[in-house]
């Protein structure tokens, strides 16, 4: 009994205590726990209105970039296109892609064609005349030529329903050529002679490694003669002109912008104000509507292509190979 006196108050006098501070310390979990849940709605709340924000902005960025319907109920803005055609024409799938696809642009509502280009091949000028052509059906265009737009720079102004030059403008050339180099007397001296197995007497000709035959150079002016009259052909057709009044002007001779105007080859004389108010004036295109450039490519590539690519084209194409025809104006020679 002494025994059990004792243990019983010690157990209660030691158990009392505990339940206070027990319900304190589950008070304070409560409360941190709702202050932890707190916190989380607030955090959640806030990326969201972040989300939608960035949302937003991707929309409007998207609306500002393309200004096409169908991107969240943003209105279509309006515009002029300029695309610049710049050094060796060659056939470029990339930018006959790009122009189809702004044909079909119904906020495009007419195109600038900045000219700035000795030429190029007559199958890259021609690839790029007839996807200009197919745009001029559906929208005007306006040629603009800077200071060289001569031979397949000159033929690719043709769709174009307005002409525009400086009159410093070297423009023209309209014509075409076929060039090699012969290195047989060379290859004589050092003792080597090529050994050429062909399937016809005209197969390898031209040929640096031999003399061009009398046949071979009338073969090759047959090519070159009917390149020259469907060149003849399309100056004709977009300068509405005959091809007999054409033909005096293709014999290769470049002009002045202010020689051309009375030519019939340009149309007026000016710069881009020139073709913005004629475009207000003639096709109702407001002269205060964006420009908005045409990029086939990135500028990094378009650096390359024009830097490396064109000075590779101009050294190893126009004067140290055979190649195939070419609507090049060739200053130098």
């Amino acid at each position: 009994m002494h025994v059990g006196h004792h243990l019983a108050p010690f157990g209660l006098k030691s158990l009392r205590p505990l339940a206070p501070r027990r319900a304190a310390r589950h008070k304070q979990l409560m409360s941190l726990e709702a202050d932890l849940l707190a916190d989380r709605r607030r955090l959640s709340r806030r990326i969201t209105f972040w989300r939608v924000l960035a949302v937003i902005g991707v929309i409007a960025a998207l609306g500002a970039l393309f200004g096409r319907d169908g991107l969240g109920g943003i209105a279509p803005n309006d515009h002029v296109l300029r695309l610049r055609i710049e050094g060796v024409i060659t056939e470029d799938r990339r930018l006959l892609e790009v122009i189809e696809e702004a044909s079909r642009d119904a906020s495009a509502r007419a195109m600038l064609l900045v000219i700035n280009s000795p030429g190029g091949s007559m199958a890259g000028g021609e690839a790029l005349h007839g996807a200009l052509k197919r745009f001029a059906e559906k929208k005007p265009i306006v040629a603009l030529m800077g200071g060289t737009a001569a031979s397949a720079g000159y033929m690719i102004a043709m769709p174009a329903q307005h002409v525009v030059a400086r009159e410093a403008t070297v423009t023209g050339s309209i014509g075409v050529l076929l060039q090699s180099f012969d290195v047989s007397e060379l290859l004589a001296r050092l003792g080597v002679r090529p050994d050429i197995l062909a399937t016809g007497p005209f197969k390898a000709q031209p040929n640096p490694f031999q003399p061009l035959t009398d046949q071979g150079r009338a073969e090759m002016m047959r090519v070159l003669e009917d390149l020259h009259s469907q060149f003849i052909g399309i100056v004709a057709a977009g300068r509405r002109m005959d091809e007999a009044r054409v033909r005096p002007l293709a014999d290769g001779r470049v002009f002045t912008g202010r020689q051309a105007l009375p030519l019939g080859l340009i149309d007026a004389i000016g710069g881009e104000a020139e073709a913005r108010a004629w475009l207000a004036a003639q096709k109702g295109v407001a002269e205060d509507l964006p420009v908005r450039d045409l990029e086939p490519r990135d500028r990094v590539e378009k650096l390359l292509n024009r830097f490396v690519g064109n000075l590779a084209k101009t050294l190893i194409s126009e004067w140290l190979g055979v190649d195939a025809p070419r609507a090049v104006w060739q200053f130098s020679r």
